[in-house]
C-alpha cells in the first residue's frame, strides 16, 4: 500500500526543451520532493554562458551539480548525476571534490573532468573538501582539504593544499615545500597551513593564504620557480580578478567572523564591497567588477549572492553554493 501511495505522489510537468520536474520519491525510507523546479536529461557543458553550482534545495537532487544560464539565474536548474561537495571549472577543465562515503578517517575523491563533465582522472587523498579552483588556462587544478577540523573558525585545524597538472599528470599532494619569504627572509615554521590557491591567466603566477603563528599572509608565488613572498596580511581565500589587478578575499574582523574585501595589487589599497555580512568562502569573480559568494541563510543552509565593487548585493540563487562560471 505504501508503495502505491508513493508512486501516486510522483508528479511530472513536461515542457519543451526538457522535463521540468517536482519529483516525489522514496529515499532512505522516507519521501523527498524537489523544492525547486529542475531540468533533467539535458547536456551540461562549459559554454561561457552558464553558472554552475551545488544544488542545496531539498529533494532527491540536493547535493548534485546544477546549472542555470548566467543571464537567467532564476531559471529551472539543470541537474545531472554528479555529486560534488566543491566544484570549480575553467577553460574546459573542472574539478569535483567528493567526500568518500564510509571512509574513516575521512578521504576525498578528487575527480578531474573535461568540458563535457566526463571523468579524465581521479585521486583519493586524506581529508574533507574545503576549496577547489582551476587555473584560467585549464591546465592546473588545485584543492584544499581539512586534515584536522572542519572549519577555519576552529582552533587547531590543519589543511593540506595540492595541485595537479592536467597535461602532464604531475601530482603535488601538498605545497608545503614551497619556498616562502617573509620580510625578505626564508620562512620556516612547524605550524604552517596553506589554503585557497588562485592562479593568474599565465598559469604560472599564483596567490595563496599561508597561516602561521596567528597571522595569515597573502603569498604571491611563481609556480615554475616554486617560490613565493608574503605581500599582505589578514588575507584568506584569495581570488584573483580576470584582469589580474585585484584580489578578492575574506578579511577577518573578529574570531570566526570575516567580511568581503578587495585588495588592489598595484596600490595595496583595500576596499569593501557594499555587503558587510559574514562570509566564509573563496569568492568568485564575474567579470572584473562583480563577486559571487555563498552566505548562510535562516534555514542554516546557503544562498548564492552577487555584489558589485560599488553596487548593492542581490540574491542570485537560493539554496546553492560553490559557484563556478566555467
Amino acid at each position: 500500500m505504501r508503495r502505491r501511495v508513493l508512486a501516486a505522489a510522483i508528479g511530472v510537468l513536461a515542457l519543451v526543451g526538457g522535463a521540468i520536474t517536482y519529483v516525489a520519491h522514496a529515499r532512505n525510507g522516507g519521501a523527498a520532493e524537489n523544492a525547486v523546479p529542475v531540468v533533467t536529461g539535458q547536456p551540461m557543458r562549459f559554454d561561457g554562458k552558464t553558472l554552475f553550482f551545488r544544488n542545496l534545495a531539498d529533494g532527491p537532487d540536493s547535493g548534485k551539480l546544477a546549472a542555470v544560464p548566467v543571464a537567467d539565474p532564476g531559471a529551472a536548474r539543470r541537474v545531472g548525476e554528479l555529486h560534488c561537495e566543491r566544484f570549480a571549472a575553467a577553460h574546459g577543465t573542472a574539478i569535483c571534490l567528493r567526500l568518500k562515503a564510509g571512509s574513516l578517517p575521512a578521504m576525498t575523491d578528487l575527480i578531474i573532468l573535461d568540458a563535457n563533465l566526463r571523468e579524465r582522472h581521479r585521486e583519493t587523498l586524506p581529508g574533507t573538501p574545503s576549496r577547489a579552483r582551476v587555473s584560467p588556462d585549464g591546465r592546473i587544478v588545485n584543492w584544499t582539504l581539512f586534515v584536522t577540523g572542519d572549519s577555519y573558525a576552529a582552533n587547531g585545524f590543519s589543511t593540506r593544499t595540492g595541485l595537479y597538472e592536467v597535461d602532464t599528470g604531475r601530482l603535488v599532494k601538498t605545497i608545503e615545500e614551497l619556498a616562502v619569504f617573509v620580510d625578505g627572509k626564508r620562512y620556516f615554521a612547524s605550524d604552517v597551513n596553506y589554503w585557497g590557491i588562485t592562479f593568474a591567466a599565465d598559469g604560472n603566477r599564483f596567490y595563496v593564504t599561508m597561516a602561521s603563528k596567528g597571522t595569515t599572509h597573502l603569498i604571491e608565488a611563481d609556480y615554475r620557480a616554486y617560490r613565493g613572498s608574503a605581500i599582505a596580511e589578514n588575507v584568506e581565500c584569495p581570488s584573483l580578478s580576470p584582469d589580474g589587478r585585484r584580489i578578492a578575499y575574506k578579511q577577518k574582523v573578529s574570531n570566526g567572523v570575516w567580511r568581503l574585501a578587495v585588495l588592489d595589487l598595484a596600490s595595496r589599497r583595500i576596499i569593501h564591497p557594499p555587503d558587510s555580512r559574514p562570509v566564509d568562502d573563496q569568492p568568485v569573480w564575474q567579470g572584473n567588477d562583480t563577486l559571487l559568494y555563498p552566505l548562510r541563510n535562516s534555514d542554516n543552509t546557503l544562498d548564492l549572492w552577487s555584489v558589485g565593487l560599488t553596487t548593492p548585493a542581490r540574491l542570485l540563487i537560493p539554496q546553492a553554493t560553490t559557484p563556478s562560471l566555467g
